[in-house]
């Protein structure tokens, strides 16, 4: 999950597993996969970088999970 700030100041956690596209007019708009949709503060690079270092974290872990390094017992 990503932290994103609605327009009124109001900071959230998007669960990027849901979002379907992002929207530059001015503002950044999320449209999940349900459709539903929401504008946020941060620009759309900002909100795609925070989703690009969020999926290479959890995917470090399941790769560190999946093969251990050669030194682990």
């Amino acid at each position: 999950m990503i932290k994103v700030t609605r327009l009124n100041d109001a900071v959230l956690m998007v669960n990027v597993d849901r979002i379907q596209s992002l929207q530059a007019i001015p503002e950044t708009v999320i449209t999940f996969t349900n459709n539903d949709k929401i504008m946020v503060k941060e620009p759309l690079e900002e909100v795609s970088q925070r989703i690009v270092e969020y999926q290479r974290t959890v995917n470090s872990k399941v790769v560190n999970r999946d093969y251990p390094s050669p030194d682990f017992p």
